[in-house]
C-alpha cells in the first residue's frame, strides 16, 4: 500500500486504516480533513502509541498542559500509556497525514 493512496481531500469523517497487527504491535494510518477530538471527550489508552506527521498539520492537548502542542509535516510525539490527550485542530486546507505506531512496552 501506498500512503498516500486513496485519500479524500474532503471527507466527513476521518479515515483510518490498520497497515500492520500483530499482539505487540499495530501501525495504523490516519487521513484527517479538518477533524478533531469532540468537546469535552480526552483520549486515555491503556497502550504506548508514537505518531509522526507525514503531511499537514494538527494541534493537540496533553495532559493537564494547556498550551496546544502543534504538529507539522515532520514532527512526531511520543504518548505513553494513560496520558490524556485530545486533538484540537487539523489542518482542514490540506488532508492530514498521520502514522500511528501503537504497542505496549514489555513488563507492563
Amino acid at each position: 500500500m501506498n500512503l498516500f493512496q486513496t485519500i479524500d481531500a474532503v471527507c466527513n469523517e476521518e479515515q483510518f486504516d490498520t497497515l500492520f497487527s500483530s499482539d505487540a504491535l499495530s501501525i495504523e494510518r490516519i487521513v484527517s480533513t479538518g477533524q478533531a477530538t469532540p468537546e469535552g471527550e480526552w483520549y486515555d489508552q491503556n497502550w504506548d502509541e508514537w505518531v509522526v506527521i507525514i503531511s499537514g498539520s494538527a494541534g493537540l492537548l496533553l495532559g493537564t498542559d494547556p498550551e496546544v502542542k502543534i504538529l507539522n509535516k515532520g514532527d512526531s510525539l511520543f504518548l505513553p500509556a494513560h496520558l490524556k490527550h485530545r486533538v484540537e485542530w487539523t489542518s482542514a486546507e490540506h488532508p492530514t497525514l498521520w502514522l500511528a505506531v501503537h504497542f505496549n512496552r514489555k513488563g507492563e
